[in-house]
């Protein structure tokens, strides 16, 4: 299977993972700001590093499905760096948040080919606890750049490194064979 079969393959599981939890809770993640989600990968991203270097965990759920929660929280991040409807009593339909889970998938998708052209799909040849350690880097400096008040000065900004982390992410689960 191809690179992009599984990024697609994977995806699709986030996003009915997504959709089903909508279902449970509703939309009452558009409350948090992008730096709560920030946190609550950044918590995600800790757990994985910290299994990876002590090799045993008292917790259930297995590392795939952190990743699988970092993609999923990376495109809840996008949609609320959007600065639109952001509260717990919106009315915003669900079918238009589809949208715009569609629309960041599409837009992260094009980064990695473009990447994979480039790079060659060197990721490839990486061991998942150094895309772990790029998750990290990449949440400390949307960490620092949230600190600003989102001004950079020669960097990319918050959203370019929210796909980065996505696209690791799925990465991960494409070298962890994750079959959905």
């Amino acid at each position: 299977m191809n690179t992009q079969q599984q990024y697609t393959q994977i995806i699709t599981y986030c996003r009915d993972i997504f959709t089903k939890k909508n279902q449970d809770y509703g939309t009452s993640w558009r409350i948090y700001r992008a730096s709560a989600l920030t946190d609550k990968i950044y918590i995600k991203a800790k757990r994985i590093r910290s299994i990876q270097e002590n090799g045993t965990q008292k917790v259930a759920d297995d590392l795939n499905s952190e990743f699988l929660a970092i993609i999923n929280y990376c495109i809840m991040a996008l949609i609320q760096l959007e600065n639109t409807i952001s509260d717990e009593n919106s009315t915003e339909n669900f079918d238009i948040i589809l949208q715009k889970y569609d629309f960041y998938v599409a837009q992260t998708q094009e980064l990695m080919q473009n990447k994979n052209h480039d790079y060659g799909e060197a990721w490839r040849d990486m061991r998942v606890s150094s895309m772990t350690d790029e998750i990290l880097v990449k949440l400390l400096r949307i960490k620092q750049i949230e600190d600003n008040q989102g001004k950079t000065i020669a960097s990319e900004g918050a959203s370019a490194n929210y796909q980065d982390i996505l696209n690791y992410a799925v990465f991960c689960l494409i070298v962890a064979d994750f079959v959905g």
